[in-house]
């Protein structure tokens, strides 16, 4: 069924590649996270990547703040799949290095790594290795000329500080490239992507930096994030949180499935639950969240505590699980009743996970034929 009310109209921006991974056009949004490693510690750093990759990172950024970082890369990236973004600040031999050892990205400003002739070596680099490079536009470090012309960081101040960055690249016929032009600041931050959106056409790497810890860093990037999707904003995300990367991705994907712009794993619309539940809904919802978190296929699940919402919500999921009397519950599949569910016989928590990770595997396997 076509629902106009919920189509978003994403911005046309030109594709670029990060690796094997497609950024803009028509390419699906993709998320991304930073590793918290000492990237010289090459197993650490390994493993972190492997778990982003496992909950489901398109593209992994790591800090290269000196050589023995830079030159880790090449064991680094010879035993991911994820392409790597080297995120380089001032040195420009680091970013040559990075290029020269695996990076898919370099995440740099062409303003601040010194003269034309160190940025034309880095450019080089980044073409010799068919390199990407993100230009990243920051509200804590733009260039004092622009801080005393505007007197404080500002929408205005920061896409003129991207504006800068880009001429620097397009004179040196540099163009696989994307940007973004992130601040702390919820309001700030999407005045200026929205900005930036209307005076280039370069694919966005849009988020909101710094952004706090799991709760508070989630809820601001959902608001400053969502409002740039919802505008048809953004070509790659990465959630700035002050806690495991791999809460970075969970979150990414959750915020694309609410706008549905991507659709990966199962997504669980539960009630908060009242007097009226039948059976202990948070609990339940806790505890069948963690043991389907290894699900990657799409799938909805209604996990409703009694009949007043329960069956109207099952309409609109794969699986649904309404709360009844006595212990006996309503169970749906695409929307129609299938069976009633006895606690006494099975527990509703193993039940729903095992029809689930079935329904899952029907739908692989179709999808492999």
């Amino acid at each position: 069924m076509v629902r106009p009310w919920r189509h978003i109209q994403r911005r046309k921006s030109r594709q670029i590649y990060v690796g094997d991974v497609a950024v803009g056009g028509d390419a699906p949004i993709t998320v991304q996270s930073m590793t918290n490693t000492d990237t010289k510690d090459v197993a650490a750093t390994v493993a972190q990547i492997r778990a982003l990759e496992e909950a489901g990172a398109d593209i992994v950024r790591v800090s290269c703040p000196d050589e023995g970082s830079s030159l880790a890369l090449k064991e680094i990236t010879a035993q991911v799949s994820v392409p790597i973004v080297a995120d380089i600040h001032f040195h420009y031999k680091r970013g040559i290095e990075a290029a020269e050892n695996g990076a898919a990205c370099l995440r740099i400003n062409p303003g601040n790594i010194g003269s034309d002739e160190r940025v034309k070596e880095v450019i080089k680099a980044a073409k010799d290795n068919n390199c990407s490079i993100r230009i990243g536009v920051n509200a804590g470090s733009l260039e004092r000329d622009l801080l005393e012309k505007y007197g404080e960081p500002c929408p205005e101040a920061m896409v003129e500080s991207a504006q800068r960055h880009i001429a620097i690249l397009e004179d040196n016929d540099f163009f696989n490239f994307k940007i973004s032009c992130k601040a702390s600041d919820v309001f700030l931050s999407v005045a200026a992507y929205m900005q930036l959106a209307e005076v280039c056409d370069y694919p966005l790497h849009v988020g909101i930096t710094e952004a706090g810890g799991l709760t508070s860093g989630t809820v601001k990037s959902a608001i400053g994030m969502g409002n740039l999707l919802w505008a048809g904003i953004g070509d790659t995300i990465r959630v700035s949180l002050s806690a495991d990367p791999v809460e970075e991705i969970k979150v990414g994907f959750e915020i694309l499935k609410s706008l549905g712009l991507r659709h990966r794993g199962v997504n669980v619309i539960s009630c908060p639950s009242c007097a009226r539940q039948q059976f202990n809904v948070i609990e339940t919802v806790s505890e069948i969240e963690k043991r389907l978190s290894h699900i990657s296929t799409p799938l909805t699940v209604s996990i409703i505590g009694c009949v007043v919402n329960g069956p109207g919500e099952a309409l609109m999921t794969d699986i649904g699980l309404t709360g009844g009397g006595k212990g006996t519950h309503q169970i749906y599949i695409g929307g129609k009743t299938a069976h009633r569910l006895n606690e006494g016989d099975k527990s509703i928590i193993d039940h729903i996970v095992e029809m689930v990770e079935e329904k899952a595997a029907e739908i692989e396997s179709q999808n492999v034929a």
